[in-house]
């Protein structure tokens, strides 16, 4: 209270009446501003701490690869615990019934009645399926988050939820959330990288949250 008779008796002492309105417009807008960030950082960082603090959790839908001139709309499957996953895609001709099972430095595809190890799923993926499917940052941006392993750029929208990521050259946009066991998640999410020319869409996403306990 005591600021704020000082601003207006420092301006009223100084400036016509004219150039207080403009000031004091000014200092409201640059007060909206910050109010709208502020609100925007801590919606968001209630919403990663809820996602976060979920490391036990499936999603059901479909995902659509393009990548070059090809394109294929597999099935998908991802139950992850923890720091282990396991990733089923069915439904095309050249993933008919794919397995991906993962831990750190460790991933185990079973693909046409081969099992294949490998340390990066990526490499593995794209050397067996003809597409890439950037499995470490997906764990993350699949859920609203940004990969802790570099930096991003976050953007919202004007309900201040997340509306997209970018981050190491990929531009992940979400729409249509909803929220699934009282935390706020996509069910469709866009991914793009147009210096290799990969989309993948994962569509019609459903969540289940901590499945054990249901």
């Amino acid at each position: 209270m005591i600021l704020h008779l000082t601003l207006k008796t420092l301006l009223f002492n100084r400036f016509r009446p004219r150039e207080i309105s403009l000031f004091l417009l000014i200092y409201a807008l640059s007060n909206c501003s910050t109010t709208s960030l502020n609100k925007n950082e801590d919606n968001w960082r209630q919403q990663r701490t809820l996602i976060e603090q979920t490391t036990s959790w499936q999603l059901r839908g479909r995902v659509n690869v393009e990548y070059h001139d090809e394109s294929h709309t597999p099935r998908i499957q991802w139950q992850q615990q923890d720091d282990q996953y396991r990733i089923r895609l069915w439904g095309t001709f050249n993933a008919g019934n794919t397995i991906i099972t993962g831990e750190p430095n460790l991933v185990t595809m079973e693909h046409d009645g081969e099992v294949i190890t490998a340390k990066s799923p990526e490499s593995l993926i794209l050397e067996n399926l003809g597409y890439e499917l950037p499995v470490s940052y997906l764990e993350f941006w699949i859920r609203s988050l940004p990969s802790p392993n570099s930096d991003a750029e976050l953007i919202f929208n004007e309900l201040n939820h997340l509306a997209g990521i970018k981050q190491d050259g990929w531009e992940i946009d979400y729409s249509d959330a909803r929220q699934f066991s009282g935390i706020t998640l996509p069910r469709r999410v866009e991914m793009n990288q147009a210096q290799d020319d990969i989309r993948l869409r994962f569509i019609g996403l459903n969540w289940v949250l901590n499945p054990g306990e249901n």
